[in-house]
């Protein structure tokens, strides 16, 4: 992904909430197949890690990014960035 797609990206996810929430309990096998399955109908999701999470949010993106076979946008403090286009017909269509 080139610096002007990341940007792209991270100018549609501005507006975004965060869908999901990583918290105490840090990430569970059902919040990552809770976020791959969210890819079914969003190309791009904003999660955050709350405050009583210890893992850190770079790994846990990373870790998440991996297993859902998405490519991890932006890591700003405790929240970041998903994308992931859909294989027919992408709604997002990268510069």
């Amino acid at each position: 992904m080139t610096s002007k797609q990341r940007a792209y990206l991270k100018s549609l996810a501005s507006n975004l909430n965060p869908i999901f929430h990583v918290g105490k309990a840090s990430l569970t096998p059902e919040i990552t197949e809770a976020i791959a399955e969210s890819f079914n109908n969003n190309e791009l999701i904003k999660v955050a890690v709350l405050k009583n999470c210890d893992d850190d949010a770079r790994e846990i993106a990373e870790y998440v990014a991996e297993r859902t076979h998405s490519e991890l946008v932006q890591v700003i403090g405790k929240r970041f960035i998903l994308y992931k286009p859909f294989k027919e017909n992408p709604k997002i269509i990268l510069p």
